[in-house]
């Protein structure tokens, strides 16, 4: 029998994201590496392997013909709204959108220029949306009398801390998101609590001050963020650049998505509680894992010529293996 050939997967981006996606693609037999492309000048890239080859964005369209599916590794302030729509004209991609607000219009703009150049670009692939989200309706679906319930943290996040660093008067910064213990114990208890955002979860910044900029005019643009800070009890905190990468290099992170719900008859109720909890020693690191994992159903679909933009709703769970179909029956099933 003849072995397939290899993925072959390309990072754009290689920030903390793309250097956890290089080592989750050297974990998976079935790709390989085709090369990094970063904005930044080649030569000052450091991999963490040396045979990862790497090159400057502009020569991705030259080297198309090489690449079977994309992985975009930046962030979703910023660079996946111009970045997804532009290359799923062209390449099959993957990226991990995280601003829950607005992913309707970012699958749109995508979807049309997938469409349009016959490509498969899944969005939001991650952990929360993606992995959360595949969840949240899972207990939904099972448990239609219910409510569901997400918590997240404690932990650093990536999106929130990059919306942080943009800040114009940030030097650095990192965001963690803590979640309420007594939140969670109501809702563990299938008591089925009504909690406001505020309620369930604290935000705490912590952030360096580029030079000349002013404090207050820095924190009353974080907490007003529309999408990210607004709806939240947020905290700023102020330290020195020794401090953040003393205290705050380590990127741990975690949550919970729980269905509270009744099954029976109204006169004989049950209650029944879902709970679906990850805690993660690299948050990167774990959403690079799910990025080429779904990055390999990418593949697999468009050679379905199944087009368009997709999201983690549209994957059979399959897909996302590397293991053949009976294989999946016999072990997992």
């Amino acid at each position: 029998m003849n072995t397939p050939a290899p993925i072959r997967m390309a990072i754009v981006g290689y920030g903390n994201l793309g250097r956890g996606v290089e080592a989750a693609i050297a974990q998976n037999p079935d790709m390989q590496l085709q090369g990094i492309y970063s904005r930044r000048d080649p030569a000052s890239v450091q991999t963490q392997f040396a045979a990862s080859p790497v090159f400057h964005m502009d020569a991705l369209d030259g080297n198309h013909s090489q690449i079977d599916v994309l992985i975009l590794c930046g962030g979703s302030k910023d660079d996946l709204p111009q970045q997804s729509p532009a290359l799923a004209a062209r390449f099959n991609l993957v990226d991990s959108f995280d601003t829950h607000a607005r992913i309707p219009e970012h699958f749109a703009a995508v979807d049309a220029q997938a469409q349009a150049g016959k490509t498969t670009a899944l969005i939001s692939a991650g952990w929360d949306p993606g992995m959360f989200s595949i969840n949240r309706i899972m207990g939904e679906a099972l448990l239609p009398d219910g409510d569901t319930y997400t918590f997240w943290g404690k932990g650093l996040s990536q999106g929130h801390s990059d919306a942080v660093r943009r800040v114009p008067g940030v030097a650095g910064g990192v965001q963690y998101t803590i979640p309420s213990p007594s939140a969670i114990e109501a809702v563990r208890s299938g008591s089925r609590p009504t909690l406001s955002t505020r309620q369930k979860h604290e935000r705490h910044c912590y952030v360096v001050l580029a030079e000349g900029a002013e404090a207050d005019a820095v924190r009353q643009a974080i907490v007003t963020m529309p999408h990210y800070f607004d709806e939240y009890d947020t905290t700023v905190n102020f330290i020195s650049a020794e401090e953040l990468a003393r205290e705050h290099s380590a990127m741990p992170h975690g949550g919970f998505v729980i269905r509270s719900g009744n099954t029976g008859t109204p006169d004989k109720q049950h209650k029944q509680v879902v709970e679906y909890r990850i805690e993660l020693g690299s948050n990167p690191e774990f959403t690079a894992s799910v990025l080429v994992a779904y990055a390999r159903a990418v593949h697999r679909m468009a050679g379905m010529g199944l087009h368009g933009a997709k999201t983690v709703f549209d994957v059979a769970p399959g897909w996302i293996s590397p293991k053949a179909p009976e294989q999946l029956r016999k072990e997992a099933l």
